[in-house]
């Protein structure tokens, strides 16, 4: 990759056990390529000693920057209001509390201009509630690869790199919350993007995880719906379609054989209902397809 202006980008939220060793291992990091960069720390409003620990970095490091919140809104939204601070071409994101090993990054940048986002996909599950958290990542994403087409070997890995202007594209519909860097992934994907996933180690975090674990999980699931219904709403729409029509086939066979010869208001319901959706599916599929020839 040519030499371009690199943003890391670090979101945090009371990480004042952690953030001092991350900016310091990311600032080693990159002083060991040759591309210019600035570490931008965008703080939610922390109310531990975050702010305190960063400003101390930036007295012995001009290339520390530091964002503050007004109002604390989520990870989701620390990310947004960074991406529209960041100075740099490529912005490579990654938590403030130690999860993610910076020795990825300058394998990651290598891989510009030819992708237009790069993700850590992590080789191991160091979070708290690691049972829940393995099996509900993994049901959600096979959703997410059936729904998206694509192979994707980490849904929502916090360690990525992305050419930043494309990614301000999509800042509308990046929620405020932990389902962001899902959101960030199947834009990408789901918009024809070239995205690609490299190891990366992940170690269990410094400090007190903020995860909810029904919470969130409910908000991965919906985000991943709400992604492929805005950008490819056929891979939704049809498959829900062709599961009430296969119901009311089912439904109608049963009740003739065993019931009476007669076509009941439920199947008619039912029947119609797919129709709907069905209609509602290529509707959307045209607003959509429409939008992306406009722009």
């Amino acid at each position: 990759m040519e030499n371009k202006f690199i943003t890391i980008l670090i979101p945090c939220y009371n990480e004042e056990e952690a953030i001092g060793a991350v900016i310091d291992q990311v600032d080693k990091v990159m002083r060991g390529t040759e591309h210019e960069y600035e570490i931008l720390i965008v703080d939610d409003v922390s109310t531990d000693q975050t702010v305190a620990r960063v400003e101390g970095k930036m007295g012995a490091n001009s290339r520390v920057r530091l964002v503050k919140r007004s109002v604390n809104g989520g990870s989701g939204a620390s990310r947004k209001t960074g991406l529209r601070a960041a100075k740099g071409e490529i912005v490579v994101m990654l938590d403030g509390d130690g999860t993610y090993d910076p020795e990825t990054i300058p394998g990651m940048l290598e891989y510009f201009p030819e992708y237009d986002q790069v993700n850590g996909a992590r080789t191991s599950e160091e979070g708290t509630y690691k049972v829940l958290r393995f099996s509900a990542k993994w049901l959600i994403r096979k959703l997410a690869i059936y729904l998206s087409g694509y192979r994707i070997p980490d849904l929502n890995t916090g360690l990525k790199a992305f050419k930043k202007d494309i990614m301000l594209k999509y800042l509308w519909v990046i929620p405020d919350g932990f389902s962001c860097v899902t959101t960030m992934t199947l834009a990408f994907l789901t918009n024809g993007y070239n995205v690609k996933y490299v190891p990366t180690r992940y170690f269990k975090r410094v400090g007190k995880s903020k995860f909810h674990p029904l919470k969130d999980t409910a908000k991965y699931l919906n985000t991943v719906v709400r992604m492929v219904v805005y950008f490819k709403p056929l891979k939704f729409f049809v498959p829900l379609s062709l599961l009430l029509l296969l119901i009311t086939i089912l439904s109608a066979i049963y009740t003739f054989t065993y019931i009476d010869q007669k076509i009941h208001a439920s199947q008619v319901i039912l029947a119609v209902s797919a129709l709907q959706i069905l209609v509602f599916g290529f509707i959307a599929d045209l607003i959509v397809s429409t939008t992306k020839r406009d722009k």
